[in-house]
């Protein structure tokens, strides 16, 4: 076999080195092992890529991967094998790829991840590495190191042809499983970095490279912008495992998607992680295993490189894209990663790329963008603000990038500052505001901004603010009237008044006038044409009541001639006249009721009728109600809204009160306001026929009958009795009303149904109310509450006398309410015979019983006695250390079961079933 490689005299040179120095063979074992399981050990595909690369030489070439009969194979074009690549192939510290063109370094280790017998089969011959083979060599140094033996040190020639169209193909029987489909993962990225590649085949797969003039590289579905340029090191910077002083540096921009985390290409993936927009490949000095960039003066060349060309990059970007290319401020995925950012910011800080509103370019160090993007705006303000960017970048996606670059943003009252010393016509200034006025529609830091706004006046004066001018048809004399020429819509929003009566009566010193009218008229003086301004303006105003409060500390005389506030003083022929005392408020002149339009009177604040506090934001009772404080603590949660009529405290007749408050919809909403004052107010402090509302119930309530009287007659609809409080069903509102009825429950004069009773101690709330001094009894009378026990276990019926037993459903908490003893605590007792103890399954009729209510039958026992007899008295049934007794009769035997079996509510119908066990019994 021929050996034009002079591979004989490759491990020839290779073995007597390892024979005459075992350290040799081992330093070549660890050195190719820390490449296979370290440096290459995932690199496959890549570094197959990188070689076929490499042979091209000046014309891209093509990289074909396959399959076949266990092997994995790799063919590519350009220049073949060469007896220095073959060297390369065989050497663990050397590279030969000086020229760039056809030649293997120590890259080619990746292989032995998948392969223990690679071949590289060319057109000018093949070789081929064997472990089995360097082991026969070598069975010694081998057995040392466990059959562990440099693979890529012995060299072999073969004779194998190439396919055609390619120069060289390695072939790689295989050790592991290995997918086509994981391979071919990694080959858009590799065409994208290896411009030396235009095209790679992976099976029935195949990916094209294509560039446009335009610099558009399209690999795939996938189009990347690219920015290249070239440069060569100083020769005192070369430096590296590979000889390169020329390098390359590529920026790749995708077009169709976000580049997300990436890594440095060099030209090929390291482990150099990085977080810029676009992806670095760049001819730099690399450690062996090709992971990492080799520290020092050489690569921070290229990078520096690399960063300078970026701003060209992002030139070719469309304008209002390019921000998108900044490097945002994070946390740097690596050393590489924190250089390479710090110094591409730089360079974009001194390029010019961003756009002006001229539609010239500017550095970012020289710029500065406006907090609130408005074409108008910019285009108005830009000779005020020099620098200032297109009015798209102030737009919140560009906000980061731009802060990245420091480019300042120019608050709205940095832009009203600037405009102070601008001398523009009214016209000018109209546009201004008009370009100011969609965001003051929605940014209320826009418009505190804009309260310092220059504002040109009608006289030529120009000031700073609008809160402080007017807007009217013509000029006055002496106000900051603004010129017609400059009004604008804004002006209003900011502050600006288009003078009226409303705003007349808004001025300052008439209101001054108004708060110290009382004590003027008090001093003599006359306060009659302060009235007549005030109120002719107030009806033209159209002011409603209650709308400008401070318009009631207005003078104006009463029927006697005496002064007072407005607000303290009733309309003469008010609905209120006769309903509130006599005395509560003095009556208006009617002199001046007759003058002046009533809305505009009760628009000053003259009482007409009840008035309505509203307050949607409460802070505390603190609106001046009678027993308001009262009221917010009885609520159970503090009220979120006020809606309360003002002055109950001065009803005099409280049926013709009502009658008011039902007849306007404002003041009966306040009246029927869930937990509301009013309501609350009237239920306790109204009277109906002298007495509280709640005292009464409806005439048809006559479930209440005895505890509550019916209402008398006093002509009110029963919508209007039942929201004051007139009852109508059992409802204890709280511990006062408990109280209450408790006290109507202990009245002896009083004749209440016991059904009536039960439902009353029932209805009882848990509270913190006094407990009564006397309480109804079962006998159905009165009695002292001290000497009523409440019946908790109802077997003490039969001991305990009625006179002494609650007439209720008896409980501890009952008992605990109501300050009483419980009947088990005061009575005590078992039976004084020895009964029968039968089973409960023995009982035919008990059983019949149970059966026909669908009641299991007991599994216990019963103690039957033909009399009964607890501590001397007969008594129908009786528990005893948790045993039923009962009497030999129906209802002892019933009520036993009920209670075992816990149905008590059917006692009454088991001792129907026991008397008589029939079906017809249940139905009938």
């Amino acid at each position: 076999m021929t050996d034009p490689f002079g591979t004989e005299v490759l491990r020839t040179s290779v073995l007597a080195a390892w024979r005459g120095s075992p350290t040799r063979f081992r330093e070549d074992a660890n050195a190719e092992e820390d490449l296979r399981i370290g440096g290459y050990r995932d690199r496959l595909l890549v570094e197959l890529a990188q070689n076929a690369a490499d042979a091209a030489g000046s014309e891209p070439g093509v990289l074909r991967i396959t399959l076949v009969d266990g092997e994995l194979r790799a063919a590519n074009t350009g220049a073949p094998l060469t007896e220095a690549g073959v060297a390369a192939l065989a050497s663990l510290r050397a590279s030969s790829k000086e020229s760039g063109v056809g030649q293997f370094g120590v890259g080619f280790a990746a292989v032995l991840a998948v392969s223990d017998a690679p071949r590289v089969v060319s057109t000018t011959g093949g070789v081929e590495f064997s472990l089995a083979r360097t082991r026969a060599e070598v069975p010694d140094l081998a057995s040392e190191r466990g059959g562990d033996v440099p693979v890529l040190r012995l060299v072999w020639p073969v004779v194998e042809d190439v396919p055609a169209g390619f120069a060289t193909e390695v072939r790689l029987p295989l050790k592991v499983d290995l997918s086509l489909d994981d391979l071919a993962a990694e080959v858009p990225d590799l065409l994208l970095a290896l411009p030396g590649l235009r095209r790679i085949e992976v099976g029935s797969q195949s990916w094209e490279r294509f560039v446009t003039e335009d610099g558009v590289v399209t690999v795939g579905t996938s189009r990347w912008l690219v920015e290249r340029t070239v440069g060569e090191l100083p020769a005192e910077l070369v430096q590296g495992v590979e000889h390169r002083p020329q390098w390359t540096v590529s920026w790749a921009y995708p077009l169709d998607s976000e580049l997300g985390e990436d890594v440095l290409h060099a030209p090929t993936p390291t482990d150099e992680r990085l977080s810029l927009p676009a992806r670095l490949i760049a001819t730099l000095p690399v450690e062996p295993s090709r992971r990492r960039i080799l520290p020092g003066p050489a690569a921070w060349s290229v990078l520096d490189a690399a960063a300078a060309a970026y701003p060209a990059l992002v030139a070719r970007v469309p304008a209002i894209e390019r921000t998108a290319l900044v490097p945002l401020p994070g946390f740097p995925l690596s050393e590489v990663d924190d250089r390479l950012r710090t110094a591409v910011v730089r360079s974009l800080r001194a390029s010019a790329w961003l756009p002006l509103a001229s539609g010239e370019w500017i550095e970012p160090s020289r710029a500065r963008v406006l907090d609130v993007g408005s074409e108008e705006l910019v285009d108005l303000v830009e000779d005020a603000l020099p620098g200032l960017l297109d009015a798209e970048l102030s737009a919140p996606v560009h906000a980061k990038a731009l802060a990245a670059l420091e480019v300042p943003r120019v608050t709205t009252a940095e832009v009203v500052a600037a405009l102070a010393g601008v001398s523009g016509d009214p016209g000018w200034w109209r546009d201004v505001y008009a370009a100011f006025a969609p965001l003051a529609e929605v940014d209320p830091d826009v418009r505190e901004a804009l309260a310092s706004l220059p504002v040109p006046l009608a006289d030529g004066r120009v000031v700073t603010g609008p809160r402080t001018t007017l807007i009217a048809d013509e000029p006055l004399p002496g106000l900051r009237v603004v010129h017609p020429d400059a009004v604008h819509p804004l002006l209003v929003r900011l502050g600006a008044v288009e003078a009226g009566a409303a705003e007349l009566l808004a001025d300052p010193s008439l209101r001054e006038n108004v708060a110290r009218s009382l004590e003027d008229a008090e001093a003599g003086l006359d306060g009659l044409d302060l009235v007549e301004t005030v109120l002719r303006l107030v009806d033209r105003a159209g002011l409603r009541a209650g709308e400008e409060p401070w318009l009631g500390s207005l003078a104006l005389p009463d029927g006697a001639g005496e002064w007072h506030r407005a607000d303290e003083l009733l309309l003469p022929d008010s609905a209120l006249v006769g309903v509130v005392e006599a005395d509560a408020f003095p009556l208006l002149s009617k002199e001046i009721a007759e003058t002046y339009p009533r809305s505009a009177l009760v628009a000053a604040g003259v009482v007409d009728g009840f008035s309505v506090v509203v307050d949607d934001e409460p802070s505390g009772p603190d609106h001046d109600l009678a027993d308001e404080s009262a009221w917010w603590a009885s609520v159970p949660d503090e009220p979120s809204r006020v809606v309360a009529v003002r002055d109950l405290d001065l009803v005099a007749d409280w049926p013709a009160a009502l009658r008011l408050l039902a007849s306007d919809p404002v003041t009966w909403r306040a009246v029927t306001e869930p937990d509301g004052y009013t309501g609350w107010w009237i239920a306790r402090h109204a009277l109906l026929a002298g007495k509280s509302p709640r005292s009464f119930r409806l005439p048809d309530a006559s479930l209440l009958d005895g505890l509550f009287d019916a209402v008398p007659d006093l002509e009110l609809p029963e919508h209007v009795l039942r929201a004051v409080g007139v009852r109508s069903s059992l409802e204890i509102w709280d511990d006062d009303d408990a109280e209450f009825v408790l006290e109507r429950l202990g009245d002896a004069d009083r004749a209440i149904a016991d059904a009536v009773v039960l439902r009353a101690y029932g209805a009882l709330p848990e509270g913190d109310f006094a407990p009564p001094e006397q309480v109804r009894v079962l006998s159905g009378e009165v009695a002292a509450a001290e000497d009523v026990v409440v019946l908790d276990h109802p077997w003490l019926l039969g001991v305990v006398p009625a006179s002494r037993v609650l007439l209720a459903d008896g409980s501890e908490e009952l008992a605990d309410l109501l300050d009483l003893a419980l009947a088990s605590e005061e009575f005590e007792g078992s039976p004084d015979h020895v009964g029968e103890i039968v089973q409960w399954r023995d009982l035919g009729a008990v059983r019949m019983a149970c059966e026909l209510l669908e009641v299991a039958l007991p599994d216990g026992v019963v103690v039957v006695h033909d009399e009964l007899q607890v501590d001397g008295q007969r008594v129908e049934w009786w528990m005893a250390d948790d045993v039923p007794h009962a009497s030999d009769t129906p209802e002892g035997l019933a009520r036993a079961l009920a209670w075992v079996t816990q149905r008590w509510a059917d006692r009454h119908t088991f001792a129907a079933l026991i008397t008589d066990p029939r079906a017809a019994t249940l139905l009938g």
